[in-house]
């Protein structure tokens, strides 16, 4: 399977793990094809509200660029809603980290598995 295929198998696990842990959740249609900054999913729950950008890796770290990481964070400020980013490694259930807590790497940002387990926010 491809790495766009694996995402939105990814972005649809997720859609469904939320829903089924009482969130309203979307999809963004064509997120990260167009040019202005958006998010994989928008989901909220009455209480929580989060713009979440979906990120898997068979690695035991993930890289992220800066300029997606800013235009994602800025969009959910935009959008009135709590920028969250949800990683699936291989063999790992969701974890969930705040974009504040990753690692600067100087050209990208960065997370390892065993701090996104340390910093999960477990939001479900």
């Amino acid at each position: 399977m491809g790495n766009k295929k694996k995402g939105i198998a990814a972005e649809r696990e997720l859609f469904h793990l939320l829903w089924d842990r009482e969130f309203a959740v979307v999809r963004v249609a064509g997120s990260g094809c167009m040019p202005e900054p958006s998010c994989d999913l928008l989901a909220g729950n009455g209480e929580q509200s989060y713009a979440i950008e979906v990120k898997t890796s068979r690695d035991k770290r993930r890289y992220i660029t800066k300029e997606q990481m800013t235009d994602f964070v800025h969009f959910a400020k935009k959008f009135g809603v709590q920028p969250i980013l949800a990683f699936k490694f291989l063999r790992t259930e969701w974890l969930f980290v705040k974009p504040e807590h990753l690692e600067d790497t100087g050209k990208n940002f960065a997370i390892s598995i065993e701090k996104a387990k340390e910093l999960n926010l477990r939001i479900i």
